[in-house]
């Protein structure tokens, strides 16, 4: 049964990737001449993933699915926007990669996935996955459920701590979340278009852009995470923080490096991001 608050997002999503796909034309290149797409933390926890069974939850536009089938997984990408699913598997023909792509909340995903006897090796969710889940209990539980056993849970996500703050780095709102999440009316942004871009008028158009559809984004504590994780049925084996963003500048005094990573102001160094992996019982 669709996820009335999932569908809400949805909506937003999709208007949220026709905008980021503007700034992402040179995609299938870089997949096909072996360019930088994935980050060290990911992919010290996945490990060797050639021939491995490998599932990616809310996997946007295809990009990191497609890298982790350049290095040999056999991929399968799942998101609920209509257009991230479009343009991963455009994206999968002209960069000559080979993966699948399914539309769909991933919880009525999963719930199919085990009804047809499907398994995975590894499931894999990274960077902004975790704040769209109405449900986190319901989504580890999801996660495990398409594991075979002995099979591997890596999420590589931004910290809760982040999301207490505002530009200037004011804390603005809880660090356990607010019942029934939170409603933004101006919708998913346009965070590709930004990042990066420091206080050119580029970044200044895109940190001003205002989604059509609001959303609705959820915070969940790390002992939510791991707490989800472990009642899942999972063994924790590994679990780690980072004191920078990959990927994604929040702030515009936040300072890029050149493994693509962004970091606070001196003074202002905290957990930005978090690393989990935890295996389920062979």
């Amino acid at each position: 049964m669709p996820n009335e608050l999932h569908e809400r997002n949805r909506a937003s999503w999709n208007a949220a990737t026709e905008r980021h796909l503007t700034h992402r034309r040179d995609l299938p290149a870089r997949l096909r001449t072996g360019a930088p797409i994935l980050f060290a933390e990911e992919l010290e926890l996945l490990g060797d993933l050639a021939g491995r069974r490998l599932a990616h939850l809310q996997c946007n536009d295809g990009a990191d699915t497609l890298a982790l089938a350049r290095l040999g997984a056999r991929a399968t990408g799942v998101d609920i926007s209509d257009v991230a699913i479009a343009a991963a598997r455009a994206h999968s023909v002209a960069s000559g990669i080979a993966a699948s792509f399914e539309r769909a909340d991933v919880l009525d995903w999963s719930a199919a996935a085990t009804a047809r006897g499907v398994s995975f090796d590894v499931v894999f969710a990274s960077y902004g996955a975790l704040p769209w889940i109405a449900d986190l209990d319901a989504w580890m539980r999801a996660a495990a459920a398409v594991l075979a056993p002995g099979g591997r849970l890596v999420v590589v996500e931004f910290h809760p701590q982040l999301y207490v703050f505002e530009e200037g780095w004011r804390i603005e709102r809880s660090y356990f979340g607010a019942p029934g999440g939170n409603v933004w009316q101006e919708g998913v942004e346009d965070y590709v278009g930004y990042t990066g871009g420091g206080a050119g008028e580029a970044a200044a158009a895109a940190r001003g852009w205002v989604n059509p559809h609001p959303c609705v984004e959820f915070q969940w504590t790390i002992g939510e995470v791991i707490g989800g994780a472990l009642a899942a049925g999972l063994a924790l084996e590994r679990f780690a923080e980072h004191p920078h963003c990959n990927g994604w500048q929040p702030f515009p005094d936040m300072r890029g490096d050149e493994q693509r990573r962004f970091h606070p102001p001196a003074g202002r160094e905290q957990p930005l991001m978090f690393s989990l992996a935890a295996r389920k019982p062979g």
